[in-house]
């Protein structure tokens, strides 16, 4: 009779592998080369530089992506949130101006992200008051403003700016990023210089393409417009708040009336970014858009607007502001082409949403299907950490 090991269906028995046997070697191989697989895995890769250009045509390199960040204007951290899903943790200090003049705002986003109440202040949103040597102690790895903040007038060098010329000597990183002056020309640089400069390069560039295929439909559809087809426009800036009335000049919200197809009145006499207007110029014009900009910080006398302000009051401070400022008998008032909208969708590539709703405003039979509070959703979906919820735009019936 056969040996039991070798009944039908037994299994052989196993041989073990002698010390020094050629297996035994393999397997040896095998387990230091998964150690040092899981070690490389595990050990963090050195960064490779970063090398962006700005809106001042400035190489500025970076030895790794931004992780302490210094934003001059506060008014950007709204900038950060389309770009990075968690902007408060790469904060190191801001201006005040988020907690003051976007105090709605500001507040919906300590909601969210409640180390913003810890983040140190360096100054407020004017360049007079930015500490240098504050932003120095935070030993930050960028510093991020416009030109303007910088001391810089178009077509200035950048080494001309103290506050520059400062940061740099002390090794600290410095872009300069526009989206008011010439926002339909720096809004995209802008975008493209800071995502990189955070290691952010995938999302920046779906906003990117988000942006401009929006921006793109309203081109198209205004490319056949002839020059007296522009509607006069009357934008009402920070209505309610100073004295009647203050209203965009040239740069900034004039580029945004000008490619929504319209015609902003106060650039015909205001050569700054911003002016006064007086009623009688205002009343000769007869504009047939009236738009009034709040930021919702001053909701008893001006626009109520923004983050949790609910339709019905943002419609009745909106008839308020124009009765109290004697603008209802105004073609747009009469007309019942009068809007209120968020102003801090100025300064921001969120200027897309103002741009619809300009849009479709100044030439309802071409944008009759555009929805403007449908784009901020999409927004508020897709980008931002912080998602703008409340009443940001809203209309007058007449």
């Amino acid at each position: 009779m056969s040996s039991p090991e070798f009944r039908r269906g037994a299994l052989p028995t196993r041989h073990h592998a002698r010390p020094g046997s050629r297996l035994e070697r393999a397997r040896a191989l095998l387990a230091a080369l998964l150690l040092a697989l899981s070690a490389a895995w595990a050990a963090p890769t050195a960064a490779a530089p970063i090398t962006v250009t700005d809106v001042l045509g400035r190489t500025v390199t970076l030895p790794g992506p931004a992780r302490h960040i210094v934003l001059a204007q506060a008014r950007h951290f709204q900038v950060l949130s389309l770009l990075t899903p968690d902007p408060a943790a790469i904060l190191a200090g801001w201006s005040d101006e988020f907690r003051t003049s976007f105090a709605p705002d500001y507040r919906a986003a300590l909601k969210r992200f409640p180390s913003l109440a810890d983040v140190p202040v360096v100054g407020r949103h004017t360049a007079e008051s930015f500490s240098v040597e504050r932003t120095l102690g935070l030993r930050p790895d960028l510093v991020v403003m416009t030109a303007s903040f910088a001391g810089l007038m178009q077509g200035q060098p950048a080494e001309e700016s103290p506050i520059i010329r400062r940061l740099d000597a002390a090794g600290v990183p410095v872009i300069v990023i526009d989206f008011f002056m010439r926002p339909l020309e720096n809004t995209v640089p802008s975008l493209r210089a800071l995502g990189a400069a955070i290691g952010h390069e995938a999302q920046t560039e779906a906003f990117i393409r988000f942006y401009e295929r929006h921006m793109r439909t309203i081109s198209q559809r205004l490319a056949d417009l002839p020059e007296d087809r522009r509607p006069p426009v009357f934008v009402h800036a920070h209505a309610g708040v100073t004295d009647c009335c203050n209203s965009p000049g040239v740069g900034t919200f004039n580029e945004m009336v000008q490619y929504a197809g319209g015609h902003n009145i106060g650039a015909d006499v205001l050569k700054t970014a911003t002016g006064k207007l007086n009623f009688e110029y205002i009343n000769a014009r007869a504009p047939q858009v009236y738009v009034a900009t709040g930021t919702g910080s001053n909701p008893k006398t001006g626009l109520a607007i923004g983050a949790g302000v609910s339709e019905a009051d943002a419609h009745a401070s909106l008839q308020r502001l124009i009765q109290a400022n004697h603008l209802d008998a105004l073609p747009a008032a009469r007309s019942g082409n009068s809007h209120g909208i968020w102003h801090a969708f100025n300064d921001s590539p969120l200027h897309v949403v103002f741009i619809e709703a300009l849009a479709h405003w100044i030439h309802p039979d071409r944008f009759a299907d555009i929805d403007p509070a449908g784009t901020l959703r999409e927004i508020n979906r897709q980008f931002l950490a912080v998602p703008l919820e409340g009443t940001y735009l809203v209309n007058l019936k007449p």
